[in-house]
């Protein structure tokens, strides 16, 4: 089900999402001082491509760098990412099927806000 699941999500949103977040990642690792939020948009982009399936878990070694780290990715890339997570989830919304795809693009809006701190593993079986 988890295959059927990506492979829906891939062809209705999660390319552009996932494109989203690298072309973030990419304008991120222009200047040296914002590469760590490069690095974290490749990280979750690649989980937007292919979500289900992965969890999202915090990092136990996450301080005060990556709250002030937060802070200034939701004023450069974050808050973006999280209006074109919504904005997809109310349009996979529309239909039955979409619903289940709609409930992980807003599941997604806490990591695309806040990326530094946060580890994406294998959800459990």
């Amino acid at each position: 089900m988890r295959i059927l699941l990506n492979i829906i999500w891939l062809i209705f949103g999660g390319l552009w999402l996932a494109l989203g977040y690298f072309v973030a990642g990419v304008l991120c690792c222009i200047l040296i001082i914002t590469i760590p939020f490069g690095i974290a948009s490749f990280r979750v982009g690649v989980y937007a491509l292919w979500p289900f399936g992965k969890t999202v878990v915090d990092k136990p070694t996450a301080g005060v760098a990556s709250l002030i780290g937060n802070v200034i990715w939701v004023i450069v890339a974050g808050l973006w990412l999280a209006i074109a997570h919504v904005v997809t989830a109310v349009a996979m919304a529309i239909t039955i099927i979409g619903i289940p795809l709609a409930v992980a693009n807003i599941k997604m809006v806490p990591i695309s806000l806040m990326p530094l701190g946060k580890d994406i593993v294998d959800a459990p079986r």
